[in-house]
């Protein structure tokens, strides 16, 4: 379980102060893959980081019950004069997992040749979205946040992450950030929409989609 309880985070944006996440109280069940909707530039990626502790809120508390990853397809914590090798056993060394099996699952997985050898910084924002993903799906988190990720690569690949995440859901609850609906669909069963700074919980993922296309209407 995640729970967000009076969270709020906002900041400056060319002198006009913009609004991520306004007192939103709110529970994530365990076990259970939400889908958070919303437009561009709602704050999505930034409540996912929030969750996982890489961002700061503004005030509120996040609690969460079991392990959170780190929001997948977000590479800013890995080094850029380290190997793609090296990124992935300093996650394991983080995460307290065997660093050889964890490189093993990501150099299989990811697909990156010789390129995972090679610096990070020298990674397209593709390559950086596979080896972040490759890391997250090798170790075993309670909860996974995932942006977008599932729709790098060709489309074998794009498949491959979606079994990939598909089995890693039937152990795990999932928070969920996709502009593609037919993603959404596959992997979800409930939804939140993000709007506004404020967070409204639908049981049923179909009260969340006609919400958030509702919102699009609106312009």
């Amino acid at each position: 379980m995640i729970r967000l309880v009076e969270l709020s985070k906002s900041y400056r944006i060319h002198g006009r102060r913009h609004v991520v996440a306004d007192r939103i109280t709110a529970t994530f069940p365990a076990g259970v893959s939400v889908a958070l909707l919303g437009r561009n530039g709602a704050g999505k990626s930034s409540l996912l980081k929030m969750i996982a502790g890489t961002m700061e809120p503004t005030s509120g508390q996040i609690l969460a019950q079991g392990s959170v990853s780190y929001p997948v397809g977000f590479a800013g914590s890995f080094h850029g004069d380290l190997s793609g090798a090296q990124n992935v056993r300093f996650v394991a060394r983080i995460y307290g997992v065997d660093s050889d099996e964890l490189v093993d699952f990501v150099a299989d997985f990811a697909e990156l040749g010789r390129h995972f050898h090679e610096p990070f910084r020298t990674y397209s924002s593709g390559m950086r979205a596979r080896l972040s993903f490759g890391a997250s799906m090798g170790l075993p988190f309670d909860h996974y946040l995932i942006d977008e990720v599932t729709s790098v690569g060709d489309a074998r690949f794009r498949k491959k992450s979606e079994r990939m995440l598909r089995d890693r859901l039937r152990t795990a609850g999932a928070i969920y950030v996709s502009h593609s609906l037919g993603q959404v669909r596959k992997l979800c069963t409930c939804g939140a929409v993000l709007e506004g700074g404020r967070l409204t919980w639908h049981e049923t993922l179909r009260d969340a989609i006609l919400h958030h296309q509702r919102n699009l209407t609106r312009g």
